[in-house]
């Protein structure tokens, strides 16, 4: 049985190892735990990514496996948590839009990823422990209270402007996928992603007050507007607690920041990881907003997965806007036939309204 520890709190907490566990310890600054280490009289413990001294290894012993940190990095790949988006956005500078690409921690990290070489073999297993160790958090973020059989996820195109109805509209479905007890989960970027993580956020909040957000936010109607970073921290300001959510945003489109209102940002760098794992957690469905290749991809490789029912259960499969997806980009109707006799078939929706899908969700989510 393996235990993981993610914190120095999680570590000081343990009185005792039974001969059965084997203790994971994840990216901890060990260097000052010698004594504990000693009396715990750890042995076959795993150390990813830990600093410790020569006495902390040798009072434990031979029989542990430790794999050192990597050198020089902007990242820890061995870290036991998820990002937030403060800690994405330090070295961002209020009122200087271009301080997010000079000197913020997330750029920072994109930066390396562009800078590597695709053949170094360190470099390479860095970035895949990350995105390891991204994986493992958020299957324990989604285990907090069973949330993971309430993940909704909400899809769509990052070029939504904040200004736009269709930005409106997503907004107040995810304000009212999480207030019927839903856990939203989106791209984590911006457009139509972060419309679905303001508007979990904001579920604290009622709907008049999510509209007065929208107002703040679409005076910088898209991510390369110079106050598209200002307008959320001025809503977050003005709410400074709200409903939890999850965004899984990628560096392989690192140009795209990362949207300020999830409350836990799952950021990977392969993006072919994100969107299959991005996917499958959404035991309760998916709302696909109007979006282009992106959002096409991620339609016909969730489809996949219910068709061969690849993740526990198939899901719900729910699209918003009938013309678009019947007439513009009509996939619906392909999906229809694919779906034919099968599980997922009687669990599709398309509708015009909001209420309609959410009213949808909960009733394929009724045990």
């Amino acid at each position: 049985m393996y235990q993981e520890i993610h914190t120095l709190e999680e570590f000081k907490a343990i009185k005792s190892v039974s001969e059965q566990t084997r203790l994971v310890f994840q990216g901890l600054d060990l260097r000052s735990s010698c004594n504990e280490l000693r009396e715990l009289n750890i042995q076959g413990a795993y150390f990813l990514g830990c600093n410790l001294t020569d006495l902390c290894i040798e009072v434990m012993g031979g029989h542990n496996f430790i794999l050192s940190r990597f050198p020089n990095l902007p990242f820890n790949p061995f870290r036991g948590t998820l990002y937030s988006a403060e800690e994405l956005l330090e070295g961002y500078v209020f009122g200087n839009h271009s301080s997010f690409a000079e000197s913020s921690t997330d750029s920072a990290i994109y930066n390396h990823a562009k800078s590597i070489n695709p053949h170094n073999a360190v470099d390479t297993l860095a970035l895949s422990i990350h995105d390891h160790a991204i994986t493992d958090a958020l299957e324990h973020v989604l285990a907090i209270d069973g949330r993971k059989q309430r993940t909704v996820g909400i899809m769509g195109g990052h070029s939504c402007m904040r200004n736009t109805t269709r930005f409106r509209e997503v907004a107040h479905l995810a304000h009212q996928l999480t207030k019927a007890g839903f856990y939203v989960i989106t791209g984590g970027g911006p457009g139509a992603m972060e419309a679905g993580n303001l508007g979990a956020y904001m579920a604290t909040a009622t709907a008049e007050e999510l509209d007065e957000a929208l107002d703040i936010l679409s005076v910088a109607d898209k991510y390369t507007h110079p106050l598209w970073f200002d307008t959320a921290l001025k809503v977050l300001k003005k709410w400074p607690t709200g409903a939890e959510s999850c965004g899984v945003p990628t560096w392989y489109y690192g140009h795209e920041p990362s949207n300020l209102f999830a409350t836990s940002i799952a950021k990977y760098f392969s993006n072919s990881i994100r969107e299959d794992g991005l996917l499958a957690v959404c035991l309760a469905g998916i709302v696909y907003a109007p979006g282009s290749a992106g959002t096409i991809q991620e339609i016909f490789q969730d489809a996949c997965q219910n068709h061969y029912v690849t993740c526990e259960v198939p899901s719900p499969m729910v699209f918003l806007d009938k013309n678009y997806w019947t007439e513009e980009k009509p996939v619906y109707p392909v999906l229809e036939s694919l779906s034919k006799g099968r599980a997922y078939g009687d669990m599709l929706g398309i509708y015009d309204n909001i209420t309609e899908i959410v009213s949808h969700l909960i009733k394929c989510n009724v045990d």
